[in-house]
């Protein structure tokens, strides 16, 4: 509300100021100009970063661009002018605080390229842009300011981040507390409670196994399943899935890291209960709206099958070397033909 509120009071100081019939002067690149409000600020010089906003229309009145809708002002070092259109030949003419209005000539801006032109600016019409100039800084001053920024931004996001954190610690204790349960740590962070033992295979890293499952958060949210019942009790609505067990490599990084470890834990046919760390989970960055940034997951986990994978056979690095000096039997000896000189 404010950037319209913002957006309307600009436009309308120049729209008032364009009533008065501006008198424009017309650049060596052809852009023409008229400063509505001298701001009695620094000389705009080359070299120097300059921060402005403006709107810019076509000569229908028809908005095409605007720092206000977009939220920040502009930032650009002035450099010699290349085309008509970067205004650098304008920008060197102007002071701080400057409020101007700038026509460009769209047959100028598209010379050499006019399949690119759009319809909305025909032949013969004007880019019309309404430009304040807010600050200008030596590259080395907005070079310090941005760098300065961006380490406070930083360090603003490692505060929420570790408030986050903390928030995570604290809520995946009072679930537990709340559920009286009494889960097994991994190093990881990984809380698990075998709520059905079995005494099947264990799986080994690169077997494929077959697993049911539903995915819930913290607050009891199913946010995924592979069991028809469990989804429809919900309410959750999956069009389009199909409900079987979810087969895949395990450690092989084609699931979550928590269930790439909690399921080597497993045996076959055994049911058990992840609580998942959003760091074996989907961390900082969440999933869909329902799984947000920092979000322990809590699994109800079913290992229907351990297929056993193919062991991949590392050989001793001596048999490798001795290997390596061996003729291969199986691949043909190189005959190098005698050159006769003429």
């Amino acid at each position: 509300m404010k950037k319209a509120f913002l957006y309307l009071i600009f436009t309308a100081a120049f729209v008032g100021q364009a009533l008065a019939q501006p008198v424009f002067t017309k650049t060596a690149q052809g852009a023409q100009y008229c400063i509505i409000k001298p701001g009695n600020g620094s000389k705009v010089k080359q070299g120097e970063v300059i921060t402005f906003n403006y709107t810019t229309k076509n000569d229908r009145d028809s908005l095409l661009g605007s720092t206000f809708q977009r939220g920040r002002p502009e930032m650009v070092q002035v450099q010699p002018s290349r085309n008509v259109a970067d205004l650098m030949d304008v920008f060197t003419l102007l002071s701080v605080n400057d409020s101007v209005l700038v026509r460009i000539p769209t047959d100028s801006a598209y010379v050499g390229h006019e399949e690119a032109r759009p319809p909305f600016l025909p032949k013969g019409s004007f880019l019309n842009f309404a430009i304040k100039i807010e600050r200008a800084q030596t590259l080395d001053e907005a070079m310090a300011e941005r760098n300065a920024a961006t380490e406070k931004a930083k360090t603003e996001q490692a505060a929420l981040a570790a408030k986050m954190k903390g928030a995570e610690s604290a809520s995946t204790a009072k679930y537990i507390t709340d559920k009286g349960i009494s889960p097994q740590t991994t190093a990881s962070g990984l809380k698990y409670v075998i709520t059905s033992p079995a005494t099947g295979r264990k799986p080994l890293a690169g077997d494929t196994l077959v697993v049911n499952y539903a995915g819930r958060t913290l607050d009891g949210k199913l946010f995924d399943s592979s069991i028809e019942t469990v989804a429809k009790a919900s309410g959750l609505q999956q069009p389009g899935r199909t409900y079987e067990p979810l087969k895949f490599v395990v450690g092989n990084s084609e699931v979550i890291r928590g269930w790439d470890e909690g399921l080597l834990l497993l045996n076959e046919g055994s049911k058990a209960t992840f609580i998942i760390p959003s760091a074996l989970a989907y961390g900082e960055r969440g999933a869909g709206e329902d799984i947000k940034p920092y979000s322990p997951l809590v699994f109800d986990i079913e290992l229907v099958k351990v297929i056993k994978g193919k062991p991949k056979l590392v050989k001793p690095a001596a048999a490798v070397k001795k290997a390596a000096g061996k003729k291969n039997p199986l691949k043909k000896p190189v005959v190098k033909k005698k050159v006769t000189r003429k």
